[in-house]
């Protein structure tokens, strides 16, 4: 899983410890999939999240688009931080 992902990004506590990570695929021209988003309960509503997203996109370029899938209990979440829905997505889920 992080061995095929073109970018992550990490936060981490003053002693180290793993607080938050992103991971994302992208071309580095026109899209960036953020594909997994996850800060330590602990550690939310501290901005972690939105920082590791900027910061994703940054390494990306600021010139893609940054696109996501959020998971049902983090919908709310997105556009908080200044995200736009998209009303034109669809997909195959993969196969159990």
């Amino acid at each position: 899983m992080l061995r095929g992902a073109d970018i992550i990004v990490t936060a981490r506590d003053a002693q180290g410890l793993l607080i938050g990570v992103s991971r994302a695929l992208s071309d580095f021209h026109y899209c960036t999939y953020l594909s997994d988003l996850a800060v330590d309960v602990a550690n939310q509503r501290m901005g972690i999240g939105r920082e590791l997203i900027r910061r994703t996109h940054e390494i990306a370029g600021l010139q893609t688009q940054l696109i996501l899938l959020a998971a049902p209990a983090a919908r709310d979440y997105y556009p908080h931080i200044g995200m736009l829905p998209h009303d034109s997505c669809w997909l195959i889920r993969g196969q159990s």
